[in-house]
């Protein structure tokens, strides 16, 4: 019989081809691993090795600031701080075991922690029971893409009740605090966790466990300090503190200039003005990192405090001026009818220059926490309020009228009442007869201005007939009046200056008020502009705060370099013949210096041989208390101006107090005031020249 044969199983098709397929892939496979490894080891060997260089800035203190005879104003007093730079790889729960570790060494004030801190910080501490507050829908709706994460957390932030937050200690709100200030600042930049009050034993526990708490380290900060109080403190201005950083509404603008978000930025007047050049030069510091860890730290450049600014202000002149201020405001605060008085300006100018030697301001005001009347720095409202002047306008009246061929020098004219068509009599106080334009400004005659007015209009007076004028006279005159400075920005370097106000032109009559000072209105800055273009013979100088700026002071206290001077700067030239300028100048002379001028009483017999020009000017109480009245309060504003010596001015000055008096009673506190400020200024000059003043003793202290 046969033997049979074993059958042999044939193999599927598909079971061969499969086993085909997979020897492919793993063919594949091993090639590509050979390309990786053989042709591209090197790079991704490079690429697990790569480091990522980041640089951080450091900031450092700002410029200091100076009087012009060297005293330090604005300094800087360095604080002990702990900080915190948060790296990129940094976890939330590292933090918090930080910020744990932190608060057993330090106090911390935990007034500024917030609900949503306390929320957040819950949610942290508690994970499982955080979770717990979502439902599974909601989870539900992350994968289906119907909600997103952050609004998960934004349904646990509001399901923590109060009565989980309400259980933290006092211990854990200050850890809360400082885990605060840690996510508050950015990646490799420090952040300040706390720099006020640092005790020394706080200083050193914390500098000894430096090694338990990455990220925290400790440093010297700052704080500005101010040298004179609370004088001149609203123009030298604010700077934002290390809690605000750069103010919300300058973001932007800051940040396009290589700010941080934290930094610490002027906030207003010299301080904003100047900042770029006060910020100084910040540390730059590159951060080596790998793999989000950093590995190393290279400083590029080394920090550079802000440059020192050395102020026109004098400021042992500034306080003697300021005394005057208060002592006269409250001489006449006591006599009647001066309810509505509560403030007065002074500035003192070099008209050669533009310096601003004094800018005085004080204002009577009412203490929130105690309610009491006391009296405060007003200094800001030489530039930020504006008042009808009055006659001391009326040098630019006479010289407009030259200048429009309206009158000449020597020109007469009768003072007696204007009698005009439907209105009020148009006079001056007292009937003067004929004055001529010197004679006009010595007595301060209303009706030769108005005379003047008239023709630079093109009008005529005739006894209760319209006087015809041309409404372009208004434009006219302020045209010129401008030339002095008046109804413009003086172009002071500090922000915020007013204009003034310029009044509706309606009517004849109200041409007239405007050549007396008695219609538009302006700045004492204004009005110390106008003076100086007329003590230095017609060139209108824009006033300056600033002096110098120099480069940052040595490690001896000692002022550094020039770095830029700042140079007398003419906006424009009157232009005119110079006996116009003359007759003006002589006109103030003769008010000062000669029996029968408006300042005689005051200024006659003096030695530093002054000029000046009073105003008195009938107005409407517009101050912060208008609300109270159902009509306005007729009130009479007090200016004066002038210079010294009237031969070769050295200072001008500007004195204005509005609302001194209502009704009849009259005083001369602006007279007194600039009498008193010009005495004040040439004794000082003479105790310094012999060496006597207490400021330059102080000033050869320093060096």
């Amino acid at each position: 019989m046969a033997k049979e044969k074993k059958k042999k199983t044939p193999i599927p098709f598909r079971l061969n081809f499969m086993f085909f397929l997979i020897f492919i892939l793993f063919s594949s496979l091993i090639i590509r691993l050979g390309i990786v490894q053989i042709v591209y080891g090197d790079d991704y060997l490079r690429e697990v090795d790569r480091t990522e260089n980041d640089v951080a800035n450091t900031p450092v203190p700002r410029g200091k600031m100076y009087d012009r005879n060297l005293n330090p104003v604005v300094d800087n007093e360095p604080r002990n701080a702990i900080t915190y730079t948060k790296y990129p790889n940094t976890k939330t729960e590292d933090m918090v075991k930080t910020a744990e570790v932190l608060a057993t060494l330090i106090e911390k004030d935990t007034k500024k922690v917030t609900l949503p801190d306390k929320k957040d910080f819950w949610i942290l501490k508690h994970p499982k029971e955080a979770d717990a507050l979502i439902t599974k829908a909601e989870k539900k709706k992350v994968i289906e893409k119907k909600l997103e994460q952050k609004d998960l957390y934004k349904l646990q932030m509001k399901r923590v009740t109060d009565e989980n937050i309400q259980e933290f200690s006092k211990d854990e709100l200050e850890v809360i605090a400082i885990f605060r200030e840690f996510n508050s600042g950015y990646a490799l930049a420090p952040s300040i966790v706390k720099n006020k009050d640092v005790t020394t034993k706080e200083f050193a526990r914390v500098s000894e466990h430096l090694d338990e708490m990455p990220g925290v380290d400790i440093t010297t900060d700052w704080e500005r300090t101010y040298k004179y109080d609370e004088t001149l403190r609203s123009v030298l201005g604010k700077v934002s503190s290390s809690e605000e950083g750069i103010p919300s509404e300058n973001i932007d603008y800051y940040l396009a200039r290589d700010y941080t978000r934290n930094d610490r930025v002027g906030k207003s007047y010299i301080e904003k003005q100047y900042e770029d050049v006060l910020r100084g030069q910040k540390t730059r510091i590159e951060n080596v990192l790998s793999k989000g860890e950093v590995i190393n730290t290279n400083t590029l450049t080394e920090g550079q405090s802000g440059k020192d600014l050395i102020l026109t202000i004098d400021m042992e002149l500034q306080q003697q001026v300021e005394k005057i201020i208060e002592s006269e405001l409250s001489r006449t605060k006591a006599r009647g009818n001066t309810y509505l008085l509560d403030r007065a300006f002074v500035v003192l100018m070099d008209p050669n220059t533009g310096e601003v030697l004094t800018m005085a301001g004080r204002q009577y005001g009412r203490n929130s926490q105690t309610g009491l009347t006391e009296m405060n720095d007003f200094a800001l409202g030489n530039i930020t309020t504006s008042y009808t002047m009055g006659s001391s306008v009326k040098g630019a009246t006479v010289y407009t009228g030259f200048q429009t061929g309206a009158i000449a020098p020597g020109s007469a004219f009768h003072d007696h009442p204007l009698l005009l068509a439907g209105a009020n009599p148009k006079k001056s106080y007292s009937p003067l007869g004929y004055v001529t334009d010197v004679t006009a400004l010595k007595k301060s005659s209303n009706v030769y201005m108005f005379m003047t007015a008239i023709r630079i209009g093109g009008g005529h007076y005739i006894p209760h007939r319209p006087l015809g004028i041309n409404r372009e006279a208004f434009a006219i005159m302020r045209n010129h009046y401008a030339q002095f400075g008046l109804g413009v920005r003086t172009g002071i370097d500090l922000p915020n200056e007013s204009v003034g106000f310029k009044g509706v032109d309606s009517t004849d009559g109200l041409l007239l008020d405007l050549s007396i000072g008695q219609f538009d209105t302006y700045t004492p800055m204004q009005l110390a502009q106008y003076v100086s273009t007329i003590a230095n013979g017609g060139k209108r100088l824009e006033p300056h705060m600033v002096r110098e700026i120099r480069n940052p002071s040595n490690e001896h206290n000692e002022l550094g370099s020039v770095f830029k001077t700042m140079s007398p700067k003419v906006l424009n030239d009157l232009g005119g013949k110079d006996v116009w300028i003359q007759r003006v100048q002589e006109g103030f002379r003769q008010v000062a210096q000669e029996p029968g001028g408006t300042a005689y009483k005051y200024f006659g017999g003096k030695s530093y041989r002054a000029a000046a020009k009073t105003g008195t000017a009938e107005a409407f109480y517009d101050g912060p208390r208008r609300n109270q009245y159902s009509a306005p309060v007729p009130t009479i504003n007090l200016t004066l101006v002038g210079y010294a010596p009237h031969n070769n001015p050295e200072v001008a000055f500007s004195v204005v107090v509005p609302w001194v008096y209502q009704g009849k009673p009259s005083d001369d506190i602006n007279k007194r005031i600039g009498r008193d400020v010009m005495d004040a200024y040439f004794k000082l000059k003479e105790k310094r020249a012999k060496g006597e003043s207490d400021a330059d003793k102080a000033v050869e202290s320093t060096q």
